[in-house]
């Protein structure tokens, strides 16, 4: 059978905010069938910006579209919608909306990829009421509508080399958010110089996960007899570097004026300046150490 090929289209999910919530409050038959209401709204709205619906699972919805502007549109109009509802027994409805454009595999009326694999993780990130999208779709979207977007996070995606920037679109015009499009925080790019003897090594955004042991094939082969053959990994993670230790005998980093903290299979954001120590503590000062320095 013939792969199919892959087409570009914008993938949206929507998600009942509080459903589980709403079954405690409610009862079942209550819940599901406001449930299956907004659902059948989510439907309606997107077909009128020429949205397609997939498939429902649950409290989510899952909608392709021809264009990152139409899901934008539809987005907008269908966070109105529910707000404007009255709800079911006091209990308010909401919405999480997450999508992104990119290439998607339709095969026997499913979606697949991984443009769907990454708008279901922006769904999930987004908070109630809230409609999130990617870098890589803001820069297809129409000028008024990019314009309408500002960033709020950088979300790390097993498997990716960079870090996916995550933007909110604005579906309402209150001054509150008016006013933080217009200060929309700069983003600093993250940078991490390493050195172990006379080897230095410089992270940035771009950087793979790089690994510390006594094993050949590490990035920083360390010759302290304490340490592991794969000892411990840096690794990029929401503009932040991250040593993992792995090993048998734990890692010790000291920042710069602190008391030295053990790791044992455990994880630490990099900050400032310091030194990593492998297997034992640097108290004598004759441990293999890396120094590092950090920016951003």
């Amino acid at each position: 059978m013939a792969t199919p090929a892959a087409t570009n289209l914008a993938v949206l999910f929507a998600d009942v905010s509080g459903s589980t919530r709403l079954y405690e409050e409610l009862g079942d038959q209550a819940a599901l069938a406001a449930i299956g209401h907004c659902l059948a709204l989510v439907e309606a709205t997107c077909a009128g910006h020429q949205g397609r619906l997939v498939k429902t699972i649950g409290d989510e919805a899952m909608v392709v579209f021809p264009s990152a502007d139409l899901a934008a549109d539809a987005a907008a109009v269908l966070q109105g919608r529910v707000a404007e509802e009255a709800g079911v027994a006091g209990q308010p409805m909401a919405l999480r909306i997450g999508f992104h454009y990119g290439p998607a595999l339709e095969s026997a009326g499913d979606v697949f990829g991984d443009s769907v694999n990454l708008a279901a993780r922006l769904v999930g990130f987004a908070q109630r009421a809230q409609v999130l999208t990617s870098e890589e779709t803001i820069a297809t979207l129409s000028p008024w509508l990019r314009a309408r977007t500002r960033e709020i996070h950088t979300l790390t995606v097993r498997g990716k080399q960079h870090d996916i920037r995550i933007f909110e679109l604005l579906w309402q015009d209150s001054p509150e958010e008016l006013t933080a499009l217009a200060t929309r925080p700069t983003r600093v790019p993250a940078r991490l110089a390493l050195r172990h003897g006379e080897r230095e090594l410089a992270l940035g955004d771009d950087t793979r996960p790089v690994t510390l042991g006594r094993d050949a094939q590490n990035d920083l082969v360390i010759s302290d007899r304490m340490a592991s053959r794969l000892h411990a990994r840096i690794e990029r993670r929401n503009g932040k570097f991250v040593l993992v230790d792995h090993s048998s005998n734990g890692t010790y980093v000291t920042f710069a004026g602190e008391p030295q903290i053990p790791l044992r299979r455990e994880e630490l954001v990099l900050r400032g300046r310091g030194e990593i120590a492998f297997g034992h503590a640097n108290a004598d000062r004759q441990a293999d150490v890396v120094t590092f320095a950090c920016d951003g």
